[in-house]
């Protein structure tokens, strides 16, 4: 990594060692999480989305359950960011960016029914845990003990807004609701 002198241009000097882990953590972990961030930045304004636009008998339930959820999802990018700085890597600059690198997907239809709102999102909490398990393999590599630590923390958190949706939005056999 290099730093600007005064005048703009790039010093030589590279960064100190933030980590007794060796580069390639830094890279490859700080790199993981960069793209884990704009997932989950992409799956909080698609929770919130979908708070802000909910409709029908459940609005108030599903309304509180998706501003619950979306706190929870916010919470996670501090510390996620905070985590790839303090391996000495960077983390993301802008929205263009998470544009560019997330792997979820939006959805900007003017409606969605209250049902495909809850199984998009748990679908797309499914995914997170995957690539959240995937990142903590990248940690597991290089043993990093405290990136993996806040992953299970998260993936704990994402399994529990899973099973919420999965339990407000399906039918058991014989209902008529």
């Amino acid at each position: 990594m290099s730093s600007t002198t005064g005048k703009g241009r790039p010093s030589q000097t590279p960064a100190p060692q933030q980590t007794d882990l060796p580069s390639e953590a830094t890279r490859d972990i700080s790199a993981a999480l960069k793209t884990l961030l704009a997932d989950v930045f992409t799956l909080y304004l698609k929770t919130k989305n979908f708070h802000w636009h909910m409709s029908g008998p459940l609005f108030r339930d599903y309304h509180l359950l998706l501003d619950e959820q979306g706190a929870q999802i916010f919470a996670m990018t501090d510390p996620m960011a905070e985590r790839a700085r303090k391996l000495g890597g960077t983390t993301l600059r802008s929205i263009g960016e998470i544009s560019r690198i997330k792997r979820l997907t939006d959805n900007d239809a003017q409606y969605v029914d209250p049902q495909d709102m809850l199984a998009e999102l748990r679908e797309d909490n499914l995914r997170l845990t995957s690539e959240m398990r995937r990142v903590h393999e990248v940690c597991d590599t290089y043993h990093d003990v405290a990136t993996a630590s806040l992953l299970e923390v998260w993936i704990d958190e994402t399994e529990g807004r899973t099973w919420f949706l999965y339990e407000a939005s399906h039918r058991p056999p014989g209902s008529s609701h």
